[in-house]
């Protein structure tokens, strides 16, 4: 059964500070393509219509500013059409990671772990006008980093997919399995997100 999204939750989603990059939206609708086709891809674009945001995944500019409240509410409208579960959304992550031309160059050019820890907030604005990603630690050594988003609240979907996100991409330079888990969050009344990655 579909859960309807509360009128104040979308609000509230709507005031949220900040603006992301259209490529950040269009790897939400490429994902739910990659998975449900075009007529999923309809649903979701009526799904986003009758929740009074309509945007449609062929219009959105990638190197275009909205609000960042968009994406989770693309993320709810998904939830809601298809019933996607947490481990839905860190596949989604997971993809986002590996779709953008952006990011592939990044990895390119900045292809050990010093560079992208030396550069992740450079990474990070590349997306979002709001929040400040930093390395807090890095340990070669013992194969894991641990990485803080500050000033960064959208939703518990959306961390679910970091989690995939920031996985994949050190994955892409240690070319190994990698794992990370967030072990603070905003949303469980931490100060800030916190996230674990191991390789």
């Amino acid at each position: 059964m579909e859960e309807d999204i509360a009128k104040e939750t979308i609000e509230k989603l709507m005031k949220i500070e900040g603006e992301t990059r259209g490529m950040a939206l269009k790897d939400n609708f490429e994902y739910v393509l990659s998975r449900k086709g075009k007529e999923g891809l309809e649903k979701l674009e009526n799904e986003m219509n009758n929740l009074g945001y309509p945007i449609k995944y062929k219009e959105i500019k990638v190197m275009g500013f909205y609000p960042s409240g968009l994406e989770p509410l693309i993320m709810l409208a998904t939830k809601k059409v298809f019933n996607f579960t947490r481990e839905d959304f860190k596949k989604e992550g997971k993809l986002s990671a590996q779709l953008p031309l952006i990011i592939r160059l990044f990895i390119k050019y900045f292809g050990s772990l010093d560079m992208i820890v030396k550069n992740i907030q450079k990474m990070w604005r590349t997306y979002y006008t709001k929040g400040n990603l930093k390395v807090v630690d890095f340990n070669k050594d013992k194969r894991y980093v641990i990485v803080r988003l500050k000033n960064f609240v959208l939703h518990p979907f959306y961390c679910i997919g970091l989690e995939g996100y920031f996985s994949t991409i050190v994955s892409m330079v240690v070319k190994g399995s990698v794992t990370c888990q967030e072990t603070k969050c905003v949303h469980r009344g931490d100060d800030y997100h916190e996230f674990l990655v191991k390789w």
